[in-house]
Order: C-alpha cells, then sequence, then structure tokens
C-alpha cells in the first residue's frame, strides 16, 4: 500500500498540486484521472520521487520515502517498476535487452537467470516469440507490451503507469488494461495509473482518484463515478465520453 499525504508542490509562483492526499492499494489498479494540465502526472512523480514535494509525505508500506535516508529510498526504488507513457524502449537494444536492462543495473543474476527471467515476463505479456525484434520492428502496442514486460522484470512491489494507453487505438488499449489488471492481481503489486482514458476508468477503476486543478475533487470506484454529484468529475466523465464516441474503431477521429 503507497499513502500520499498533504502533498503540495509549486513550481515558480505557480501551485501545481494543492494538500493532495490518496490511498493506494494492494493487488489492484488504483487510477489519477483528470483532464491534461490538472497535476495528475506532477502527484504521480512527487510519490515515486521523480519531483520532491514542497510538503507532506508518501509513506510505502509505512516507510517515508522523503523522511528516509540515502539507503532507504534506494531500497523503496528498487522496489519499483514504471511503465512510461511513450514506452521509453532503447531504439538500439533488441526487446530482449531492453527488458533485460533492469537486471544488468539491479542486480547480480548471472546471464542464464536473467535470460530466464526475460523469458518469463515476455511470455507472460505475450511476446514470447520477441526476444530479437527492435522497437523499430513491433506495433505500439506491442511496445507497451514489452515496456510491461521491462517493468515487471525485477519483481516489483510497486508499479507506476503513465498514460499506458496514449497512442493506442481502443481494442488494443483494452488489452493493456486488462493485462495491468491481471498482473496487479497475479503479483499482488500496488498499481497506480495515471490516465484521463474513461475506458480504462470503468474497466479497470477499482480505486479511482480525481485530480481537478491541482486538488483532489473526489475519491471512489467506476460503479459510484457516474453519480458523484461533483459537476466537475461530471463534465470530465460526459466531455470523455462523447469524444469516445467521436472516434472509430482505431482511435481516429471520424469524418
Amino acid at each position: 500500500m503507497i499513502k500520499a499525504e498533504n502533498i503540495t508542490k509549486s513550481f515558480g509562483d505557480r501551485v501545481i498540486l494543492n494538500n493532495v492526499s490518496g490511498v493506494f492499494e494492494k493487488g489492484k489498479p488504483n487510477l489519477i484521472i483528470g483532464a491534461s494540465g490538472t497535476g495528475k502526472s506532477v502527484l504521480l512523480k512527487c510519490i515515486v520521487g521523480l519531483a520532491k514535494p514542497d510538503s507532506g509525505r508518501v509513506l510505502y508500506d509505512g516507510r517515508d520515502f522523503y523522511a528516509g535516508d540515502r539507503d532507504l529510498k534506494i531500497e523503496i526504488r528498487r522496489e519499483i517498476g514504471m511503465l512510461f507513457q511513450g514506452g521509453a524502449l532503447f531504439d538500439s537494444k533488441t526487446v530482449e535487452q531492453n527488458v533485460m536492462f533492469p537486471l544488468d543495473v539491479l542486480t547480480k543474476m548471472s546471464m542464464e537467470e536473467k535470460k530466464d527471467r526475460v523469458n518469463f515476463c515476455l511470455k507472460r505479456v505475450g511476446l514470447e516469440n520477441a526476444n530479437s525484434k527492435m522497437p523499430s520492428e513491433i506495433s505500439g502496442g506491442m511496445k507497451k507490451r514489452v515496456g510491461i514486460a521491462r517493468a515487471i522484470v525485477n519483481n516489483p512491489l510497486y508499479l507506476f503507469c503513465d498514460e499506458p494507453n496514449s497512442g493506442l487505438d481502443p481494442q488494443t488499449s483494452v488489452l493493456i488494461d486488462d493485462l495491468i489488471q491481471d498482473i496487479s492481481e497475479e503479483f499482488d503489486m500496488t498499481t497506480i495509473v495515471v490516465t484521463h482514458d474513461m475506458n480504462s476508468v470503468m474497466g479497470i477503476g477499482e480505486r479511482i482518484l480525481f485530480i481537478y486543478k491541482g486538488q483532489k475533487l473526489w475519491e471512489g470506484t467506476k460503479n459510484d463515478i457516474t453519480h458523484s454529484g461533483i459537476k466537475e468529475l461530471d463534465d470530465f466523465v460526459f466531455a470523455n465520453i462523447v469524444m469516445n464516441s467521436l472516434r472509430d474503431g482505431n482511435g481516429k477521429m471520424k469524418v
């Protein structure tokens, strides 16, 4: 479990996050939602340690990340897996080498052990025959699955996903959502997903935190979101439903 308590973050005179708190549970996808520019990605960065909040605490199973010493921060960072928005694969490395990278950096495993682990993770995301392919040879959806395999290769306790469906068609987005949910449950990870995709919200939103102009306005589940009674959330939900209705099966706007 991860707890964010009273997180405030400013850049210059601009307040990006204002006293935001949230609880993110194990074994399920926890979603942070909101329109672009509302602060949800900054909140994720504060939680994962990429941006230090001006005030507030982030607790990893009771361990205070920012109050901890260097050894504690290293310990927690070794327990984190990250799926970046664009996949962030190394273009010059094969799929196998991309997935193996965290093991090369963070472990002393033998090459045989690393290959076994990589093969297990690639099989888990449905890419067991893609080891030798280059990123330029695979689709966007496959790149996201490689990114997931790399994120879980080091057996993380915590998985962070930043806009995992960005640039994907609706059918592939559902596959990625299902994979994130299945892996979270299977490995009992605390998973946090930043998204503005209502299909993801209604598909895997077991716990949802809504950010609006740097503040948390609502927290609940997909079963409660359509009758929250909060105008800003209702507007967000409605706008996304309308936009989705205007897209075809490939995610492109209908003409």
